[in-house]
């Protein structure tokens, strides 16, 4: 692969010291970062491709640490959660190897064009999610929707994660891996529980399931299973440094101090709390008992928009407007957790995350040369440029995404795929499954 240099940007490196580069360089030789610094300090080798940053801003890819393909964007409104699991669970009553492609395609490609390098999707059919993944190149970990209990068989099964892993597992290049995935603890036995706590020291993958994400889903399991959900996914040997739980939106402090102690780490997801009334997640006391939290966004089907540029911008909102603390969560806490504590939350810490020598090239270069993001003071502190980069800038400002150094979208557009027959596809497909859904409706149950 050709190295390339990105010189005169404006770096955000998001390294241990949060080091800002107002006229920086970064060179890239195959898939690897080989310089970061001052553009005067940095020697391009002879050869490298030279790209001018005058104008940008260099920062590592965004990380979405919890999303569901989905082409059931807009369709199920209005409801809270208890109310819109039994519709969204007619989406995998209809669910086939076609539609799960189109939809991962899909999701991919929008991820994408809003700078975000690295997806854990949860979903069904993922070797299908696999081939997307490989034709539009973006990095993604892969959890099956794996259900066991009875009633829940349109989920996916233990077996089929099992093969998952044994097929796909740090496969194109080891930008495709491969997790246990667990949809809930009332879709889920406790062997299947127990069974990827052994596949996961077996294999060296990590857990991913949903917890505590509603009042009323809390109140639920607690009267069901004599448990709250995070002590039951203790009891079953789940948590501890390779283990990513979704939501935790209604934690107590005891609760919080265990998924610290055990080096759990948490997926924030913000808007589709917000979307389906589940509350407020404590993050503050999260960072503060040393959690690692990255963000997601859940998917179309519950957040409506793959944009990470808004949920970071809300996860900072939320806590001020909830707690009338202008100062919870600043600029540079939410930008860490896009970045550098989805990496960690994903095992991809020593990889991704940050710019720096020796990690991958997954990069985002913005365009900050339009109205949304005028005027730039951009200083070793960052500026106003890092406030804007949080509350500010959006999907229109990429120019440029690469995972692995290789470019995979070029001023908006995708390089390795036809994004306009993508869309078309998914169209076409999207509305087939809308009337299978419909024709399903009558065979809706309850998440209990």
């Amino acid at each position: 692969m050709p190295g390339f240099a990105i010189r005169h940007a404006a770096i955000f490196t998001v390294d241990p010291h949060d080091r800002v580069i107002p006229d920086g360089t970064l060179v890239v030789q195959d898939g690897v970062i080989t310089q970061v610094g001052d553009d005067r300090e940095v020697t391009v080798p002879e050869g490298c491709e030279v790209l001018d940053g005058r104008g940008h801003a260099l920062l590592p890819g965004l990380i979405d640490c919890h999303s569901h393909s989905s082409l059931m964007r807009g369709v199920t409104e209005n409801m809270p959660l208890m109310e819109w699991l039994p519709w969204y669970q007619l989406e995998h009553r209809a669910m086939t190897e076609t539609f799960a492609y189109h939809s991962a395609r899909l999701c991919y490609l929008e991820a994408l064009q809003s700078g975000t390098t690295c997806v854990m999707d949860m979903f069904r059919y993922m070797d299908r999610c696999a081939d997307a993944a490989a034709e539009l190149g973006l990095r993604v970990q892969l959890a099956p929707y794996v259900a066991d209990r009875p009633g829940k068989d349109f989920f996916s099964t233990r077996e089929e994660n099992r093969r998952l892993i044994h097929s796909h597992h740090d496969s194109q290049n080891g930008r495709i891996r491969v997790w246990m995935g667990l949809e809930h603890l009332f879709y889920c036995t406790e062997d299947a529980y127990r069974e990827a706590a052994q596949l996961s020291r077996e294999h060296g993958v990590g857990i991913h399931t949903h917890c505590s994400e509603q009042k009323e889903e809390e109140q639920a399991v607690t009267a069901e299973l004599g448990r709250r959900s995070l002590a039951m996914l203790d009891h079953y040997g789940i948590l501890g440094e390779r283990t990513l739980l979704a939501h935790c939106v209604w934690l107590n402090d005891d609760e919080i101090a265990r998924v610290a102690d055990t080096g759990t780490s948490i997926a924030h997801c913000p808007v589709s709390n917000a979307k389906l009334a589940s509350g407020v997640a404590p993050v503050p006391e999260m960072l503060a008992a040393g959690v690692t939290v990255g963000l997601g966004t859940d998917g179309p089907v519950c957040n409506n928009s793959l944009s990470l540029f808004e949920e970071m911008k809300f996860a900072s909102l939320i806590q001020k407007a909830t707690r009338l603390d202008a100062t919870a969560l600043p600029a540079d806490q939410i930008l860490r957790m896009a970045t550098i504590n989805g990496a960690r939350a994903l095992g991809l810490a020593h990889e991704i995350g940050s710019l720096e020598v020796g990690k991958k090239a997954d990069l985002l270069l913005l365009d900050l040369e339009n109205a949304n993001l005028t005027p730039v003071n951009i200083n070793e502190q960052g500026g106003n440029l890092l406030w804007n980069l949080v509350f500010a800038a959006g999907s229109t400002n990429v120019a440029g995404v690469w995972v692995d150094g290789r470019r995979l979208i070029d001023n908006g557009n995708a390089t390795l795929v036809n994004g306009s027959r993508v869309i078309a596809d998914a169209q076409q497909q999207g509305l087939a499954l809308h009337e299978a859904c419909r024709q399903l409706s009558h065979t809706r149950t309850s998440m209990v």
